[in-house]
């Protein structure tokens, strides 16, 4: 075989027949080992697959782990594609035609898998070797594999069928081959040529249709063309711009602080399409005497899009330099040392106290009438996927925001919802009840006894407007007095997911 759609198909049923896949490789090295691979942590799986000859383990250590294996072990692993087809590929280089020559691995090929609101699928991707393989910093075009940052951005995302989406920033591809599920057609770009190389790649091994284009944010999107959807991972780390800081394609914009996001946010209405929706990840500069979410509201303003932000970290500035520092491969020394001092020499110039991360959900409204403004900061650990949350999170907004009054509706408490109960010693009324979500957003909300009783009452058989009677008749109150201080809250918790519309 020699062209490449062939040595694919014949690679791609190799990775098959040798359960290289998610399931196959925890079922190979173990629970420890797998989590331990998940912190990039080699180590274990190295013990779990020493001597073995399964085409799994090989494959593991070789293109995953980064171990030399031998031409024969990988023509076994790989019955159809073969060591000459993985050359031919790019993913090997070889010594020579003896079974015993060495064979070492040129790229990072592992099994992915994801189940979510558009269904379950198991794919292969291709990417740079990293740290964890080489030992070594990384080069200034490494392109990445699947990282914390593309897991949360393919948790967040909306999974509503559309026409077409745009992936700004696409890496290996990972995003784009999540939208192939749920669009007609998505197209990808990237500044980086051996970023969209690598995406070729793997859109073909896991038969994938993407239209791939190089530039940088919006700049390969032509004239007229609106996405239903848009999403981002973008190059949105904070470097100083000086000589003597590298430049990683994969993470670095080349723009100064955080005005590659701020663009971001502020152009990409202009590719929406009506109701459509963009999702980002970024991080964004916090400065004394500045909310976080005013640096986000300047960006958005004259936009006209709704908003829905949720900072999802914070980090100091020599925390942040020290992270990114590390990401690049570099370990504490000299050159570590100067690195350190370039960021922290950029954040004081600047001002910069801290800075946030966090994702960033963007919608061209339909509706008329002020946009969607919501800022809200959660660090705790969150359910996965959330894309429906924010799905329904945006579709609940645009119903409440069409009610007057909530007295007709009957509404329902959500299945994951429970109260806790906070009592003083001898006190037969509770301090402080607090209503607390078991998915989504792990949000907790603290209510008085008149707001728990009516959550409470919420069976989705008596409206908002006789539970609010009821709880006037056995206060004493007036009706009006009751629904003017609980509805505003009731509606919070609609807005929230606690309460749930019919």
């Amino acid at each position: 075989m020699s062209d490449p759609r062939e040595l694919l198909a014949g690679l791609r049923e190799d990775l098959r027949a040798a359960n290289y896949t998610v399931d196959g490789v925890g079922e190979l090295v173990g629970d420890v080992a797998s989590a331990a691979l998940d912190r990039e942590q080699p180590l274990p799986a190295l013990r779990a697959t020493a001597g073995s000859s399964e085409p799994a383990a090989v494959l593991l250590r070789c293109l995953t782990l980064g171990r030399p294996t031998t031409r024969a072990a990988l023509d076994a692993a790989l019955p159809r594609a073969g060591t000459a087809g993985a050359q031919a590929l790019g993913l090997v280089t070889v010594a020579g035609q003896a079974p015993d020559d060495e064979v070492r691995p040129l790229v990072d090929l592992r099994p992915y898998s994801v189940d979510d609101a558009a269904g379950t699928a198991h794919w292969w991707l291709v990417s740079d070797l990293g740290e964890l393989a080489t030992g070594e910093a990384l080069s200034a075009d490494h392109v990445l594999g699947v990282g914390g940052a593309s897991l949360t951005l393919a948790s967040a995302t909306v999974r509503t069928p559309v026409d077409r989406v745009l992936d700004i920033g696409t890496g290996c591809g990972i995003q784009a081959l999540h939208a192939s599920r749920h669009a007609r057609r998505v197209t990808a770009t990237d500044t980086s040529e051996r970023a969209l190389d690598l995406a070729a790649v793997n859109a073909a091994l896991n038969e994938v249709a993407l239209d791939l284009r190089q530039g940088s944010l919006l700049e390969p999107v032509e004239a007229g063309e609106q996405f239903g959807l848009v999403v981002s991972n973008p190059p949105f780390v904070i470097t100083p711009r000086t000589r003597a800081v590298p430049t990683y394609e994969y993470r670095d914009g080349g723009m100064p602080g955080d005005s590659l996001v701020a663009r971001l946010v502020g152009g990409v209405g202009s590719v929406l399409a009506p109701g459509g929706v963009a999702q980002l990840l970024g991080n964004w500069e916090l400065h004394d005497g500045e909310h976080w979410s005013q640096r986000l509201e300047g960006w958005l303003e004259g936009t006209g899009l709704d908003a829905w932000v949720v900072q999802r970290e914070v980090a100091d500035p020599a925390l942040y330099a020290e992270t990114w520092i590390r990401d690049g491969g570099q370990r504490p020394g000299p050159r570590f040392d100067e690195l350190y001092t370039a960021w922290l020499d950029d954040f004081e110039r600047r001002g910069v106290t801290g800075v946030g991360f966090g994702v960033v959900t963007l919608r061209r409204p339909e509706r008329t009438g002020a946009p969607l403004r919501r800022f809200e900061e959660n660090l705790a650990q969150l359910s996965d996927p959330l894309g429906e949350v924010f799905a329904a999170g945006l579709a609940v907004h645009d119903r409440l925001a069409g009610l007057e009054d909530l007295d007709d509706l009957t509404l329902t408490v959500s299945g994951d919802v429970t109260d806790e109960r906070y009592h003083s010693p001898g006190d037969p009324d509770p301090r402080i009840v607090l209503l607390r979500q078991g998915g989504g957003l792990r949000r907790v909300a603290q209510v008085d006894g008149d707001l728990a009783g009516l959550v409470g009452a919420c069976d989705g058989e008596l409206t908002v407007g006789q539970i609010t009677a009821g709880l006037a008749v056995l206060g004493e109150e007036e009706v009006g007095a009751v629904r003017s201080r609980l509805h505003p809250r009731v509606r919070d918790l609609v807005a929230d997911g606690f309460l749930l519309l019919p």
